[in-house]
């Protein structure tokens, strides 16, 4: 009862303390307002009027949690660790007044650098394993972990573009790994608490988005509650619509640079539907896919995903 009654504690404080965080944005102690990229498949007003960074309510709801104590550091140090990548990289488009921060290339030294010296931690003083209770041996895991980290931190990164399916996806993961694990660890319920009270704020009509800070932060506090109580190879399905969201980048530029030509209207994927919904909806005004539609068949898509990638790897392995 002790981890259910903490999880409650964290959701309700994340409310508080998100509310407080957007309306010291709209009195103008902090200016954290999101930028609209001029090559978005929209203009929205009122995203461009609404406070951003609220993922710096998770960076210091970590840290007293951590001064607290009876958390795994190894996972909340490891996701502030990616929090701050994010937090330097919208500090930037701050500063700048830009929808642009970091340079593709030094945002993944950056996450490359960290995120190796962390794997190699981890395999030196943890029992890691491949999947289920098959142990993976160090010359395994470090280049594993670097692999699905950073492409996590990328991926949960570009999925952050529509009110409440980052945070929502990311959300019913930790489900998910509480069922294939069959338990709720304590640092499980944490991350569910957390997530769940910034929806509270981020669902349609979002009064708040989480900025790369969030979606950073997030990225690793998965990763890492996966890596401790599952398995490496279980992010592989519990990433599922991270990863299709970051394979249709892949593929878009791809298609871009090598054939010059598109594949998607725009990538990722839930920006492709926006821009279907915008350009058929004049000549097929039964299909509709607005924004909460589209989070709502991506929050199923990515249910049946987990599902069907867990199944075919319980098999293979």
């Amino acid at each position: 009862m002790k981890t259910i009654y903490m999880g409650l504690i964290v959701l309700f404080m994340e409310i508080v303390l998100q509310g407080f965080w957007i309306k010291l944005q709209y009195a103008g102690f902090v200016k954290a307002f999101q930028k609209q990229k001029s090559y978005g498949p929209t203009v929205v007003e009122r995203k461009a009027a609404t406070p951003s960074m609220g993922g710096v309510v998770f960076i210091f709801m970590s840290i007293v949690l951590c001064f607290l104590g009876n958390v795994d550091y190894k996972v909340w140090l490891f996701a502030l660790t990616c929090g701050v990548i994010g937090f330097i990289d919208d500090g930037i488009k701050s500063f700048q007044h830009s929808s642009e921060g970091f340079s593709s290339l030094r945002k993944l030294i950056l996450q490359v650098i960290f995120t190796s010296a962390y794997a190699i931690l981890v395999t030196m003083n943890c029992e890691i394993y491949l999947w289920g209770d098959i142990p993976s041996p160090g010359w395994v895991s470090i280049p594993l972990i670097i692999f699905f980290s950073v492409g996590l931190q990328n991926a949960v990164n570009v999925t952050d573009g529509l009110d409440g399916l980052a945070a929502g996806t990311v959300a019913l993961s930790l489900i998910a790994l509480v069922i294939s694990v069959g338990k709720l660890n304590y640092d499980v319920a944490i991350a569910l608490g957390m997530v769940i009270g910034f929806m509270w704020h981020n669902s349609y009509p979002a009064k708040v988005f989480m900025g790369d800070v969030g979606s950073h932060f997030l990225a690793g506090l998965l990763f890492a509650l996966i890596l401790f109580n599952g398995s490496i190879l279980l992010v592989l399905p519990l990433s599922f619509i991270f990863g299709i969201e970051i394979i249709t980048v892949a593929i878009q530029i791809f298609s871009i640079r090598i054939f010059d030509r598109k594949i998607f209207r725009m990538a990722p994927l839930h920006h492709h539907f926006q821009r279907l919904d915008r350009e058929v909806s004049y000549i097929m005004p039964s299909v509709d896919w607005e924004e909460t539609i589209i989070v709502n068949r991506f929050y199923i898509l990515h249910i049946c995903g987990m599902a069907l990638l867990y199944v075919i790897l319980w098999r293979i392995i």
